[in-house]
């Protein structure tokens, strides 16, 4: 791995380095946002946060609590799921109070408004980051016999008024949070901090099925966004027409977008993403999704060729009469019938040269 120093003085103009300098040294100084000290410095909150996770990811990381050195910074990741660097140092020092016994006769809001913070956001963000904690306090507490006559987990109103969305969201994993809270007539916030506070097996399973959707795209199923793979329903009827002709007619994509007013282009695109099985039914291959086809060694021609020919063809295979005089009956070049019957009908081919070396015998 490059050193960090000299990729520093490499990459970074100069300019840069002056522009940004008193914010990075903000940033390394105190606990205040990327917002605040952006506000303060008179820079971009954008150009400031990539400056710091380019050139100083140490410092990044070290808000993050995790301690290394520059040289180490460039391989160590930082979850996107969890608490924001200036969360952590704003409630680092409560957190910290509510796991030890020197408070255990204080209740969380009442540790709350020592350190200057609001009962129910603390409350929040050891429920949501820190459940043990939670759990060794009420632990505790029952043990030394303290309490603070208040109600524990979920409230009988609340469970109620979500078990819907939530039986929803466990029988479907293709719905979204929002989706099942319009549906539930549910507040979308309320759901969502039900789900991390008293759901949490749920909510870890639909993210675990979304990391093993990343980068696979398969038609109707789920994708990393937690969404379905498939197109709008607006560009399905878009396409509708031009997919019902394409599927049912010899006419070339070509002609049919033409005919239907639609961009060829995207047509053709909209074919090779959505209705891959029609595309390689006309190419006369068997359709496995996944599956990469070899398409130099498929035979390309269009379908309107066939149903020119297929008249005879049929006439041709009754027998009786020469190639040529069956495309002079249909007003079709010998030599291109003969052609199509080469690659496309390579045993009437066979058999019509067999039937003419007996002849000359």
């Amino acid at each position: 791995m490059p050193d960090r120093k000299c990729r520093q003085t490499r990459d970074c103009k100069p300019d840069t380095e002056t522009k940004y300098r008193s914010a990075l040294e903000l940033y390394a100084a105190t606990d205040l946002s990327y917002v605040e000290i952006c506000r303060q410095c008179g820079v971009s909150l954008g150009g400031f946060t990539r400056y710091i996770c380019i050139y100083h990811r140490h410092l990044m990381l070290k808000r993050n609590g995790i301690k290394c050195s520059q040289e180490e910074a460039d391989s160590i990741k930082i979850s996107q799921r969890g608490q924001r660097p200036e969360t952590h140092a704003k409630y680092k020092e409560a957190i910290a109070a509510c796991d030890s016994m020197e408070y255990i006769e204080c209740n969380v809001s009442q540790i709350a408004r020592e350190f200057g913070l609001d009962g129910t956001n603390l409350a929040r963000q050891l429920r949501t980051h820190y459940p043990d904690v939670l759990e060794f306090r009420e632990r505790e507490r029952q043990r030394l016999g303290l309490n603070d006559n208040l109600p524990r987990g979920t409230r009988p109103r609340c469970k109620e008024k979500y078990a819907e969305a939530v039986e929803l969201l466990r029988a479907d994993r293709y719905i979204t949070v929002q989706d099942a809270a319009v549906r539930c007539d549910v507040s979308y916030t309320g759901l969502k901090q039900h789900l991390v506070f008293y759901h949490k097996e749920l909510v870890e399973n639909r993210i675990k099925i979304r990391k093993e959707a990343v980068s696979r795209k398969r038609k109707g199923e789920i994708t990393g966004r937690g969404t379905v793979h498939a197109p709008s329903p607006a560009t399905v009827e878009k396409y509708a027409e031009a997919v019902r002709l394409y599927s049912t007619t010899p006419m070339s994509a070509s002609q049919i977008a033409k005919l239907t007013g639609v961009s060829r282009k995207r047509f053709h695109e909209y074919l090779h993403t959505w209705h891959k099985d029609l595309v390689y039914k006309r190419k006369g291959i068997s359709y496995e999704e996944d599956k990469p086809v070899d398409w130099s060694s498929v035979r390309r021609y269009n379908p309107a060729t066939a149903a020119k020919y297929a008249d005879a063809i049929a006439r041709l295979k009754e027998g009786g009469l020469t190639t040529a005089k069956v495309a002079a009956e249909f007003g079709l070049h010998p030599e291109c019938f003969r052609q199509y019957l080469k690659e496309h009908e390579p045993e009437l081919h066979a058999s019509l040269g067999r039937k003419k070396r007996r002849t000359a015998k």
